[in-house]
């Protein structure tokens, strides 16, 4: 869930500030003005004259064989896929194809106080919840109160995190109050906070609201159910917001069924089946040489690629700086030189994958040469705490390809441990206590040995012992809650509006906080200066040379190796039962844009 929160915040909106008694802003852009007058009839993505009807069949996007809630929200147990994004409306949507910008939803209107303390929401009349009671001020306040209550993921208490409260003006306004002012935080409520209805289990506490399908407001509802087999989503033919612009012409299929397979290959032989209309693909091998056969020869099963201009995401191996040998900086950095992306690009990736650098990469916060005056002035304070390189080029990730070469990586990387305190004895890596350099990599059991295997050799040429540990996911996820792992992989999503979200990631209090997203335990106050400064911008001259420090101080501390990303959406779909609009978004989030806005061919049956 934290991942499609971060994910989310690429497409939130904030308008140009409005006095208190300003009540005309149909949407909010984060710089400038939006792109969409007030009286769009229609995203331009969407196809207002699609047709209703038929059934999109899908596969569990989640890394496990079933669920046993219906609360996204809570920490223990996992949700339905696609639950959060197909049932809860918010106060604003957002465009897929403009960033930074949202649209009117539950809202019809919204005003920004003059000082910034504070944004005003007035509600649809219209708004309804899938038991018919009109969403009120009072469930917005609720479903607030709720997400940063004591029951609930520790994501939205940071997201949330400056907001001082929630005001009910009336039956149907309601005002969010602010701790500073922040131009963000309208957006981070406007489009983040899902609202659900104060009668969702109600009179318990909401950790023990669990099977009780959520009363919320979104188009679909939940349908029939096979527990550990499927789950079917049903469309609301009385969906309050139907003819509103930001939702014409997506919600199209009357039923979407996600079904749960056990394993990947179980997946790909269904997909292959046509058991299924619509998968996406994360593997290059995968892709490259298993997606093929019968339906694809036919044309009834078609492998498109998908262009997109999304963050690039900053995909990484995870160091715990929480474990005594990976606190200091040194070690870290020596074993990054040991991973050799290239030999990997060549002999696993069929060439798909790009290097990933730096956390902001595909954004106008990716930073690259040397620090500008605006950096320098950021950084200084706090020179003593950052790497000294922090203050001269950018990192550019170790590359094995000539003149480079993995034996002068390796090399570096031996002396680097050297003057760490560590020495090979006997073909061992020790330290001055005589302890062997042994991690242990952490994995749930989807990422294939081989693309560890050759990191793990060449850790091994420096005397560095890695073991590849697989659990299933459950236990894998108890454990990335309490932070016991020494190395694991995280794809982490990036971007286009950074904010608060960098303090779950990034942060020192998020750092001691269980089940948080700060993986690496990052514990810096220039860390914690940057994301505020970050955080405090009122322009994009100001948010840019925040931006770039936070990224040198993350890329020279070496808390994460870079891995790889993907240019494009691999998706392989029905082209006999699916259609699509003739535009593709530039900031469309993989196959929820075909769950959004695509149809069912009227032939099909289901």
């Amino acid at each position: 869930m934290r991942y499609r929160l971060i994910c989310s915040l690429s497409f939130l909106c904030l308008a140009p500030l409005l006095a208190c008694s300003a009540w005309a802003a149909h949407a909010y852009a984060l710089w400038g003005e939006p792109k969409l007058p007030a009286g769009f009839t229609h995203f331009p993505y969407a196809n207002p004259d699609a047709p209703k009807g038929g059934e999109l069949r899908l596969v569990s996007n989640l890394r496990v064989s079933t669920f046993d809630k219906y609360n996204p929200f809570t920490i223990r147990g996992n949700a339905p896929a696609y639950l959060s994004e197909l049932m809860f409306d918010t106060l604003l949507s957002a465009s897929l194809d403009e960033p930074a910008t949202g649209y009117g939803l539950l809202a019809e209107d919204v005003a920004v106080a003059p000082d910034g303390l504070s944004a005003t929401f007035r509600l649809r009349r219209a708004a309804r919840f899938h038991d018919g009671k009109p969403v009120l001020a009072q469930d917005v306040k609720y479903s607030f109160d709720t997400l940063v209550g004591p029951y609930t993921s520790p994501a939205y208490k940071t997201l949330m995190f400056e907001v001082a409260g929630v005001d009910v003006l009336d039956e149907r306004t309601v005002r969010f109050r602010f701790k500073q002012p922040n131009r963000e935080l309208p957006l981070t409520v406007g489009t983040l906070l899902p609202v659900f209805s104060r009668d969702w289990g109600k009179g318990k506490p909401f950790d023990q609201v669990v099977m009780e399908p959520p009363i919320a407001s979104g188009p679909y509802r939940v349908g029939p159910v096979n527990f550990g087999k499927d789950i079917t989503y049903v469309r609301d033919p009385q969906y309050w917001a139907r003819d509103l612009p930001v939702r014409r012409g997506t919600g199209n299929f009357d039923r979407i069924l996600v079904k749960i397979y056990k394993d990947n290959t179980a997946r790909l032989e269904a997909l292959k089946a046509g058991e299924f209309d619509l998968m996406r693909f994360f593997s290059a091998g995968d892709w490259a040489r298993r997606v093929n056969g019968r339906k694809f020869d036919s044309g009834e099963l078609v492998k498109g690629e998908f262009a997109n201009s999304l963050p690039t995401g900053f995909q990484s191996y995870v160091l715990n700086t929480r474990r005594p040998f990976l606190q200091d900086v040194r070690v870290r950095e020596a074993l990054g030189l040991a991973f050799d992306f290239e030999w990997m690009s060549r002999q696993l990736f069929y060439g798909a994958y790009r290097r990933v650098n730096g956390i902001f990469g595909n954004t106008p916060c990716e930073t690259r040469g040397e620090p500008s005056p605006q950096e320098l002035a950021l950084m200084e304070p706090y020179r003593q705490e950052i790497p000294a390189a922090a203050f001269g080029p950018m990192t550019v990730p170790p590359s094995t390809d000539p003149p480079s070469s993995l034996r002068a990586n390796l090399r570096s990387a031996q002396e680097l441990l050297r003057q760490a305190g560590w020495e090979v004895k006997g073909g061992v890596l020790r330290n001055a206590q005589g302890q062997a350099m042994e991690l242990e990599y952490l994995d749930s059991g989807e990422t294939r040995i081989n693309t560890v295997a050759s990191w793990m050799r060449n850790l091994a040429k420096l005397g560095i012992t890695l073991r590849f540990r697989a659990v299933d996911y459950a236990l894998y996820q108890q454990r990335l809650q309490k932070f016991d792992f020494d190395i694991t992989t995280i794809a982490y999503q990036g971007t286009l509006n950074p904010g608060q979200e960098l303090a779950d990631l990034f942060g020192s209090r998020a750092a001691d906080t269980e089940d948080s997203g700060n993986f690496p335990g990052v514990r810096s106050p220039a860390v914690d200066a940057m994301v505020g400064a970050i955080v405090g911008a009122k322009s994009q001259e100001g948010l840019l040379p925040a931006c770039h420090a936070l990224e040198r101080i993350i890329a020279h501390g070496h808390y994460l190796i870079p891995q790889w990303y993907g240019a494009t959406h691999r998706m392989a779909y029905n082209a006999w039962r699916l259609q699509r609009p003739d535009v593709v978004p530039p900031y469309s989030p993989g196959e929820l844009w075909a769950i959004g806005t695509w149809w069912a061919t009227p032939a099909a049956k289901p």
